[in-house]
């Protein structure tokens, strides 16, 4: 708060960059993405440009759209990362340029353009195994997964998922641990396999409790909660499925209220006795 009140002072502005640097991966964890991490992004962003430091500058528009597209604003995120991919490429960060490409394959992905999302997967896969990002490959892998199931090519799906999850274990990263884990819950819930899904929806609940990641606890108990009313446990579905209606009410997501009425069905067949 201090350093954007003073963000014209050079040090101050130091200190906006350097702490959004660091909060790269928590922020999202810790923080409101709406009243506060992406202000803090914003002040960041204007600080990089003031002092013409680019390659931050890139930095913080990728960490904008990612919170942008946390908040279910795809078409936001993509004239970020799009501003984002132009910097790398124009400073020849390849790492940011791969991380652009997954972001908007991801955002592209959520707007229903499957095919078009593969395209920049596939790219972003090349240049995450070109530098050695074993994290980003990891990423690649399970977003071009997600991509296939699209397509219905759940089988397809699985094997990158699977290969997400060893690169994930093998690196500690427990995040994509329980996003790898997920991802093929509902892949093997979209075969009708539903007694295999169970174990992979409850292990990625553990986890994104366990490290605090309240957008993965929110997406994971929604997913579990749908596959309970498949089998008949509403009372627990609803339970779960509710909570995922909080948080997205809490950050102001647009799928809130289609969920909560969703929610309301369920709990009226439950009231009801199935």
């Amino acid at each position: 708060a201090w350093a954007r009140a003073h963000a014209d002072n050079d040090t101050a502005a130091v200190v906006l960059m350097e702490y959004a640097d660091a909060t790269a991966y928590i922020g999202s964890l810790r923080y409101h993405q709406r009243t506060e991490r992406i202000p803090q992004l914003e002040a960041a962003l204007t600080a990089a440009r003031r002092m013409e430091r680019k390659q931050a500058e890139g930095v913080f528009l990728g960490n904008l759209g990612l919170a942008y597209a946390d908040l279910g604003e795809a078409r936001r995120a993509i004239g970020s990362y799009e501003q984002c991919l132009v910097i790398a490429r124009e400073i020849g960060d390849r790492r940011g340029e791969g991380n652009a490409l997954g972001n908007l394959g991801i955002a592209y992905a959520a707007l229903g353009e499957a095919r078009r999302a593969i395209g920049y997967h596939e790219q972003a896969l090349v240049v995450s195994k070109e530098i050695g990002d074993r994290r980003a490959e990891g990423q690649d892998l399970g977003n071009l997964g997600l991509a296939y199931a699209n397509l219905g090519e759940v089988r397809r799906a699985i094997g990158y998922h699977e290969q997400c999850l060893v690169i994930t274990r093998e690196i500690g990263d427990r995040r994509g641990d329980g996003n790898a884990l997920g991802n093929l819950g509902i892949a093997y819930k979209n075969l009708g396999e539903l007694e295999r899904a169970v174990p992979y929806y409850e292990q990625q609940l553990d986890i994104t409790r366990a490290i605090g990641d309240r957008q993965g606890e929110a997406k994971a108990s929604w997913n579990l909660g749908g596959l309970l009313v498949q089998q008949g446990d509403l009372a627990q579905a609803v339970a779960l499925m509710q909570a995922c209606v909080d948080f997205e009410r809490e950050i102001g997501h647009p799928d809130a209220e289609p969920d909560a009425a969703r929610v309301a069905a369920v709990r009226a067949r439950s009231a009801a006795g199935g």
